[in-house]
């Protein structure tokens, strides 16, 4: 057998694994079995989006619970909306679902927090939403939300498990002082966890400190997934994060969204390309432009960008700052480089790291600075660990 045919089928056998591994993941919604005793005779809210999907024909938990005689009263939409089509940061408004008339209240414009009116009608709120393990995915920024207003009302709580597909603890961790809707945990860029381990570490630190009371909480495992096992989502969580090469890169490329760097939005292959209207930045171009189900008013829009086709980079793990530091330089541009100064502290949790990059520091002094911190947390992490 010569050598190109064995690596035909070394790479078709591990395929194959793969998707035979991600078959056998059971995910927390389709675990029905577990938590339609704990809903059954009672009024219930979820909080819901595109990727809330039941079974293997990927039906709507809506529709699911719905065809199965449950209560539910209405449903709190997260950033991008029920639908998962809103661009990044555009308002979400309350509104209706087509199909089922069952009220949709906006969790990201006006209101980030369930308002005890609206927790009025609602014995039990369902969080079933797909997270991609970045701290400042604010899918997460949500659930802390939720959980607080349900702490308050004493409401039960309902987390329904999925894999994390980037399932790294790096970067690091946030101080208080830039604590956002982009950073609402004292937790480090890429946490290491699922949303039910973050829900158990919510409670059990203490983090929800306007009440005595922690929130009633019950998670729902997986079944089939441990750590640092690959996980490819079925659909894409965001508008901008279409597939598992773009999730691989989120942590490392978000921070550019602080820049006058593109990563991509407006292209098909968004948080995949990085570039700036200027050649000194790489030889590849793209050019940003509206596009419909990725972004609408993109950065340099319908303008020429260079920079770098990352498609196909396979060796970028965790929090990666090579591509951060290497447009820093080349732009000589020293401060300014940062076009929002204060969103790139706030999407790093600190002023550190923005602070080392102007100061000259490499990639290996940033990353020894957060060694520390990381090294605590690990440890409290593993007291609420779900998969081994």
């Amino acid at each position: 057998m010569n050598r190109t045919l064995a690596f035909i089928l070394w790479v078709l056998t591990c395929c194959t694994l793969t998707i035979h591994a991600q078959n056998l993941v059971e995910v927390g919604a389709d675990r029905t079995e577990e938590y339609l005793p704990l809903l059954k005779g009672k009024r219930v809210g979820l909080v819901i989006n595109h990727t809330s999907l039941v079974g293997e024909e990927q039906v709507a938990l809506l529709d699911t619970l719905l065809n199965l005689n449950i209560n539910v009263t209405k449903v709190f939409a997260p950033e991008h909306g029920f639908r998962g089509n809103a661009d990044a940061g555009e308002q979400i408004k309350d509104g209706k679902d087509i199909k089922t008339g069952v009220p949709i209240l906006s969790l990201y414009g006006s209101t980030k927090k369930p308002s005890p009116q609206q927790l009025r009608d609602i014995d039990v709120l369902v969080f079933d939403i797909q997270d991609v393990g970045a701290r400042f995915y604010t899918y997460i920024s949500t659930m802390f939300y939720v959980m607080e207003a349900c702490a308050e009302q004493g409401k039960e709580v309902i987390v329904l498990d999925r894999p994390n597909p980037n399932d790294y603890v790096d970067g690091p961790m946030l101080k208080p002082a830039f604590r956002s809707f982009v950073g609402m945990l004292p937790i480090p860029v890429l946490h290491g966890c699922t949303v039910g381990e973050l829900a158990k570490m919510i409670n059990g630190e203490g983090w929800i400190n306007k009440t005595k009371d922690v929130c009633r909480l019950t998670v729902i495992p997986c079944i089939g997934w441990e750590h640092e096992q690959p996980y490819s989502l079925p659909v894409k969580p965001s508008p901008n994060l279409p597939n598992d090469q773009s999730i691989r890169l989120y942590a490392s490329l978000c921070p550019f969204e602080a820049t006058k760097v593109s990563v991509g939005r407006g292209t098909t292959s968004p948080f995949q390309v990085i570039g700036a209207p200027n050649p000194k930045y790489g030889t590849y171009t793209f050019t940003p432009v509206a596009l419909p189900g990725f972004d609408k008013n993109p950065l340099h829009k319908n303008v020429v960008c260079y920079g770098h086709d990352l498609r196909h980079v396979n060796d970028v793990e965790g929090l990666d700052l090579r591509y951060v530091l290497e447009f820093y330089k080349k732009s000589g541009e020293k401060n300014a480089f940062f076009d929002r100064p204060r969103f790139f502290d706030l999407l790093m949790g600190t002023d550190a790291v923005r602070k080392a990059i102007v100061d000259g520091q490499d990639e290996e002094e940033i990353r020894e600075s957060w060694q520390p911190d990381l090294e605590t947390y690990k440890k409290m992490r593993s007291k609420y660990l779900l998969y081994k």
